[in-house]
């Protein structure tokens, strides 16, 4: 395995590879890997040739309070993890690789970067779609694997993508989670071990959702009380926000349609630290 720092070495690698006929895999992360990570590349190990995994803190996506200095870093870490799935690169560039000087140029998705964790993150998924679609145009991928904890995040890349007719399929893996149905993240690191158990209300309120929904309950409203009355019984956490949407646009639903893909996405604070988790019903994002 190779780690890449520079920008025009990766291009003319890049290039090369696809001119030899060789079908190139992305994972994009901000590093801190984990085992959802390498679900990620596990998958694009089987579709891929090449697997290429990115790191890069992506400073633009973060806003001014949130924890872009304190982010975890363990480069060794995470190449070790990416050796132990098969990687052929890791591309880590310095931030004056993907930014230079100057540089004034974002990518915006319109209407669905400012719902759900976008209206409480202003300019996020601007940093988001800019650098992802930088990480494109450098990697040159044929494919780019996302999990879908991020779902908001997967929605608005396909978006982007069908939008600037990208050549690369996006392909969305299923969230990993850990026995207690925490989903994992990087960010789980922050959490004190009362807040670590804490946590799991998340996933549980979900999956209460999910019974009422195989009991019948269609009504968005029902089910989203239901989840606020579990989450709220645990003091250690505060909801930013709970919503029912459509998997596909994002636009809120009154009543589920059965056999219409429906996300119930959810983002919380336990203790200072902002968690999201989702499930979808009647289908996939």
């Amino acid at each position: 395995m190779e780690i890449v720092k520079r920008t025009p070495q990766m291009k003319a690698l890049a290039e090369r590879l696809r001119d030899e006929g060789q079908r190139i895999g992305i994972v994009p992360t901000m590093g801190a890997l984990h085992s959802g990570h390498m679900s990620l590349m596990q998958r694009a190990r089987q579709m891929s040739d090449i697997v290429v995994v990115t790191i890069f803190i992506n400073p633009i996506q973060f806003g001014p309070a949130e924890d872009l200095e304190r982010y975890p870093r363990d480069l060794a870490a995470d190449a070790e993890m990416c050796v132990s799935r098969g990687v052929d690169y890791i591309f880590a560039p310095l931030i004056d690789e993907v930014y230079p000087e100057n540089f004034s140029s974002y990518v915006i998705v319109e209407g669905l970067s400012d719902r759900l964790c976008g209206a409480s993150r202003e300019g996020h998924f601007r940093g988001v779609t800019t650098v992802v679609s930088k990480l494109f145009n450098i990697v040159k991928p044929h494919f780019a694997f996302f999990g879908r904890k991020d779902a908001q995040q997967a929605v608005i890349i396909k978006r982007m993508v069908a939008d600037l007719c990208m050549d690369a399929e996006i392909v969305v893996c299923p969230i990993v989670r850990d026995d207690d149905g925490l989903a994992l993240s990087s960010r789980n690191v922050y959490l004190s071990s009362e807040e670590r158990g804490a946590a799991t209300v998340l996933h549980r309120a979900l999956e209460k959702a999910q019974v009422l929904f195989g009991d019948g309950t269609r009504d968005a409203e029902t089910l989203r009380t239901a989840m606020d009355e579990l989450i709220a019984s645990e003091p250690l956490v505060r909801i930013d926000y709970i919503e029912i949407v459509d998997a596909h646009d994002l636009e809120p639903v009154q009543a589920i349609e059965d056999g219409h893909p429906t996300l119930i996405a959810l983002a919380a604070f336990v203790g200072k630290t902002r968690l999201i988790d989702n499930v979808v019903l009647n289908g996939e994002i």
